[in-house]
């Protein structure tokens, strides 16, 4: 990515996978080759994320097995946070659990009460193969901790029991994707 530009504007949308699809159950590959098609699938990951107003988006949900992920996400302070990670490791999550509604571009339109740690630290790599290390509180951290579980083959369900994910998993067979 080109400084000055604005992520995204150069990337084309790609379908988001929905629960369900298999590869957003299987826990994602190391990216080994840093060049123009993990700066091309980064650049359409942005794209796609901003169609869809997320927040948040790993490779899995465009159907690409990678650990990358992408994010434009306000913290609760209203900082804005925007960048990418690639091959992320969660070498930090603690501080207050707390329960707040969560939702995903690949159940779309449902959300629920998910328990979260209010600060996480993952550490990765640029799409350049820079180092880089991402600090987030609050909303920002339970984005981060959302799409590094994505690239561990998890969804946020996956982190429910009972009635809330029961009424989660009912909505989500309702849903007209969901058929």
């Amino acid at each position: 990515m080109r400084h000055g530009s604005i992520p995204g504007s150069r990337g084309h949308v790609r379908p988001v996978t929905l629960l369900g699809d298999p590869v957003l159950h299987t826990a994602c590959e190391e990216v080994t080759e840093f060049g123009p098609e993990l700066a091309r699938l980064v650049e359409d990951m942005f794209a796609t994320m901003y169609a869809a107003r997320g927040v948040g988006l790993a490779a899995n949900q465009v159907g690409v097995a990678l650990r990358v992920f992408v994010y434009d996400c306000p913290d609760d302070d209203e900082v804005r946070h925007l960048g990418h990670v690639v091959n992320p490791r969660l070498v930090e999550a603690d501080g207050v659990v707390l329960r707040g509604p969560e939702g995903c571009l690949s159940l779309p339109g449902l959300e629920a009460g998910t328990e979260r740690y209010d600060h996480a630290v993952v550490e990765g790599f640029t799409a350049d193969g820079e180092p880089v290390r991402v600090h987030g509180t609050g909303w920002f951290a339970r984005c981060l901790q959302h799409e590094h579980d994505h690239l561990e083959g998890g969804l946020y369900v996956d982190r429910l029991s009972g009635w809330r994910r029961h009424r989660v998993m009912r909505q989500a067979a309702r849903a007209s994707w969901g058929r």
